[in-house]
């Protein structure tokens, strides 16, 4: 065994390449315009800045949808283009609300795109990636500060873990 397999790193390695082959597919695909009617559905309820709304998109969606910024704030300032939000400064950060045409647009709209999330991808294709990237970021921020014998406690919960979900499989 090398000496950064035996620090961690090769479980790392691992990790890493678990985390983006889930990474790739967490999450259902939503459509081009639900950016957009998210965001007039979240002012709806209030005024909020950027960081806000891809927060509050991930908690309504239950951490199945988390859009990023660069699909959120160009879409703001689109919004903001055609009249439909507004965006004022205060302490450093942007805060956006509804004009009365947006407040008119968001409920025409209708449904939330979270709302319908549950339709378009089963929690069995999204629930078990997803824990499998969480535990893959703890693994991997273990492997990069633990100590040795963090490491080797990490692996044994992971062995665990393994030969406990198997059992799963095997039950009947």
């Amino acid at each position: 065994m090398t000496t950064s397999q035996e620090h961690g790193f090769g479980l790392w390695d691992a990790f890493e390449n678990l985390r983006t082959e889930f990474g790739k597919r967490v999450g259902p695909r939503m459509g081009r315009g639900d950016v957009r009617t998210a965001i007039l559905s979240l002012l709806t309820d209030g005024p909020m800045h950027g960081y806000q709304i891809i927060q509050e998109i991930e908690k309504r969606s239950s951490g199945a949808w988390k859009p990023s910024a660069g699909s959120v704030y160009p879409t703001l300032q689109l919004l903001a283009d055609e009249g439909l939000i507004q965006a004022k400064e205060a302490a450093g950060r942007k805060t956006y609300t509804l004009t009365a045409a947006g407040t008119e647009q968001a409920t025409a709209t209708g449904t939330a795109p979270w709302e319908g999330i549950g339709h378009r991808e089963t929690p069995r294709g999204m629930l078990l990636p997803k824990a499998g990237v969480k535990l893959a970021e703890a693994a991997g921020q273990i492997a990069r500060s633990g100590t040795p014998e963090q490491v080797e406690s990490a692996v044994a919960i992971i062995n665990e873990a393994r030969r406990k979900l198997y059992t799963i499989l095997a039950q009947e």
